[in-house]
């Protein structure tokens, strides 16, 4: 029984994040200084099981969502991650599953995720420039260990991944370009992201924020480009066709050009909390409803009462704010 919230939107897309750790401490998500003295992960008794997740997830198919994403921290340190895959994947109604990981562990895993019945993968990466990288990254992780992944999940079978680069003002807007470069006529997407203000730790400011229509004119000048005439509404990036056939490139632009609009996605943290925008501040606490009892047919008219009484617009409200609104954080949530 499909349902829309109060301005019309309809629930089709879910990320379900599976995990807050992650082995990167990238700077615009968990930095390392804000973990300091702090037991700021989730025990394992806190974090949804695998068999609460796979309730949540049919609930939420029948209530018209046809697309997950498993997100984190980094999804691929979850204990038995490719089973919950499978779960999944063979949830009724689901179309689309997909993953966004760092990609470091990716040779481990890729080809039991695809067998698994993972659909795509998102890879998040902020430049091909080894110091650059290693500053976003918090000194974690190198260039070589995400391009590894890169690797065996073509060899796996995933033709076409997603590069998601997150660009910062006077940190790697410099890079974008051989980035670009790189991924030209691979097969995958480079989508770049303007920096964000998720969370509270991520020390954001709209100075730091690289306006995509100025990635998009150096990137146009470069290589020229056009609009892609079929898009969904609903898609957070806004895809542009390389005119001599050599693929394409994404902008995810939530500061300058909003969409709260269109958006259609649900988010569930690591511990089954129900927020129904990332920039919230407070989530409706599903797992201990589910702990005490509640099942399927419940959990669909909770979560449905929720969607319908969404109104949320955030970005497109964030220059009306008097100031920057608390939010939770990046790595609880998902992105």
């Amino acid at each position: 029984m499909p349902i829309n919230d109060t301005l019309g939107r309809p629930l089709r897309d879910l990320r379900v994040s599976v995990l807050d750790r992650c082995n990167l401490r990238c700077t615009y998500c968990m930095p390392e200084e804000s973990l300091h003295a702090r037991g700021v992960f989730l025990r394992p008794q806190y974090l949804l099981s695998d068999g609460e997740i796979e309730l949540l997830v049919r609930a939420f198919s029948r209530l018209g969502v046809s697309k997950v994403r498993l997100t984190g921290g980094e999804p691929l340190l979850r204990p038995g991650f490719t089973e919950l895959v499978g779960r999944i994947a063979a949830v009724e109604g689901i179309e689309d599953l997909a993953l966004t990981t760092n990609a470091i562990l990716l040779p481990r895993h890729a080809v039991a995720l695809k067998e698994a019945g993972l659909g795509r993968i998102t890879v998040s990466l902020d430049s091909l420039d080894e110091k650059v990288f290693r500053t976003m990254a918090g000194e974690r992780g190198t260039v070589k260990e995400v391009l590894d992944g890169i690797a065996a999940a073509e060899q796996a079978g995933f033709e076409k991944l997603k590069i998601n680069t997150v660009v910062q003002r006077g940190v790697n807007e410099h890079t974008v370009i051989d980035l670009v470069e790189h991924f030209r006529n691979s097969g995958h997407t480079v989508r770049l992201i303007e920096f964000m203000d998720v969370g509270n730790v991520n020390h954001w400011n709209r100075e730091m924020v690289v306006p995509n229509a100025e990635l998009l004119k150096a990137i146009h000048d470069r290589w020229p480009l056009r609009p892609v005439t079929q898009q969904a509404a609903s898609e957070p990036a806004r895809r542009y066709e390389f005119t001599d056939g050599k693929g394409e490139i994404g902008f995810i632009s939530s500061i300058t050009e909003p969409f709260c609009g269109d958006c259609s996605r649900a988010r569930i943290t690591a511990e089954g909390l129900f927020y129904s925008c990332l920039f919230s501040a407070r989530g409706v606490v599903l797992r201990d409803k589910i702990r005490e009892g509640m099942g399927e047919d419940e959990l669909v008219e909770v979560i449905g009462e929720i969607w319908a009484r969404r109104a949320d617009r955030y970005s497109e409200l964030r220059n009306q704010l008097p100031q920057r609104q608390p939010h939770v954080e990046m790595y609880r949530i998902g992105g």
